[in-house]
């Protein structure tokens, strides 16, 4: 039942019975003023943290300067911000929207494109089982999440689907598939419960389309942003896709998304095939070019590279060997903690007990993705709370009789 606050908006969110007012770097205060640490960054958004100043000083002064004009017209801005990407990702042309559902919306078109340069009439884009690339209708075709997508069928067609991580079943079903044209991949499945792409696998996919003439498109949404320890997931494998999209950290909360491409793929739109009202506006690309020098001068790759490996070890020393615990995954400053049992019930408890930010995923595994600012001490804390809170949980599901 609606409560008095949230009784014009559409229920579309299971929401927390908390409500934030103020932030700093990997801080949060709710409405009665009791501080929490954010282990999830906005679902890997906040990078940089809450209120960080070079971010907050660019929307101040863009904000008085030029917010909107249109893509009709040049934007210095969004020039700079597709010029310090492509550099930093081996690209070399960027398409702005405002999401991450957008950029592989933008992507799988350039997809359909390259189809009907090759004369392919029913092209077929291969995408992974567990997958999550958004929720518009493509991207939901896309997605390897039946749950998400229930209700909405029938699913738009066009896409053949695979195991993640199995270059083998890859080349099977390639072989027996006409028309695929291109190749969706994310090098960590967030949303399927922090899986990592083995770098072979990346590699083995990088020359299947090669061989066979087919775009090779990474999903960095996610990963993107130096949130895996390097500035982008695929950098880790030494391989060079066709197409990138990202979002999320790119704007460090504020909305915007990006489709990267170099080569063949980079010359695929012209004037009338793809556009955006607000995409790449002056306020938005801005604050992307503030993000991304806050980043480059703080060395925030790096950092998350080496917290990634303080949380990654003090989470297997420390929950390692808790009854409950099935298996520990990481990359950079993603990690996963698969339990035995359901666990979406300790998202709640998590903000009550620890005053902590966590989610779950794929019902039973907890994901952290906390700023990547934080300091070693703040990473080492995010580790004591989950224990407390990992052991109580074993303990509860391996009463009989205990409802968890």
């Amino acid at each position: 039942m609606a409560t008095p606050s949230d009784a014009h908006l559409m229920h579309t969110y299971a929401r927390a019975a908390v409500s934030f007012v103020r932030g700093r770097g990997a801080r949060l205060w709710d409405t009665n003023g009791i501080e929490y640490l954010d282990a999830i960054a906005g679902v890997a958004v906040t990078n940089l943290g809450h209120a960080h100043p070079a971010v907050t000083a660019a929307i101040h002064e863009q904000a008085g300067q030029l917010l909107h004009t249109s893509n009709l017209f040049g934007i210095p801005w969004q020039e700079r911000l597709g010029g310090q990407l492509c550099r930093l990702a081996g690209m070399e042309r960027a398409f702005f929207c405002n999401s991450g559902a957008e950029a592989n919306e933008a992507a799988l078109k350039l997809a359909r494109l390259h189809a009907r340069r090759l004369g392919v009439a029913h092209p077929q884009v291969l995408v992974m089982e567990n997958s999550f690339h958004g929720r518009s209708l493509a991207t939901l075709a896309a997605t390897g999440n039946p749950a998400a997508q229930q209700g909405f069928e029938p699913l738009m067609p066009g896409f053949a689907r695979a195991p993640y991580d199995d270059i083998d079943a890859l080349r099977m079903l390639a072989a027996g598939t006409p028309g695929i044209v291109a190749v969706l991949v994310e090098p960590v499945q967030g949303e399927g419960g922090v899986r990592i792409a083995a770098p072979d696998y990346l590699r083995a996919l990088r020359a299947l389309c090669s061989e066979r003439g087919w775009l090779f498109m990474v999903d960095e949404v996610q990963t993107g942003m130096g949130r895996t320890g390097a500035w982008f997931g695929f950098q880790h494998a030494g391989v060079a896709p066709d197409v990138i999209t990202l979002a999320k950290g790119l704007g460090n909360g504020f909305p915007i998304g990006a489709c990267l491409a170099r080569g063949e793929a980079a010359g695929l739109f012209s004037p009338g095939h793809h556009g955006s009202t607000f995409g790449g506006n002056p306020l938005a690309c801005r604050v992307g070019c503030s993000v991304v020098e806050a980043m480059e001068h703080e060395r925030i790759p790096q950092r998350a590279a080496e917290l990634g490996a303080r949380l990654l070890h003090g989470l297997r020393q420390s929950l390692g060997g808790l009854p409950g615990v099935r298996e520990i995954r990481g990359h950079g400053l993603m990690a996963g903690i698969e339990m035995a049992f359901p666990c979406a019930w300790l998202v709640p408890l998590a903000l009550e007990r620890e005053r902590l930010l966590i989610t779950v995923t794929r019902g039973n595994t907890i994901r952290l993705l906390p700023p990547l600012i934080c300091s070693e001490g703040e990473i080492d804390d995010i580790v004591a709370r989950l224990r407390r809170l990992v052991a109580d949980a074993a303990a509860r599901a391996g009463s009989p009789g205990t409802a968890v």
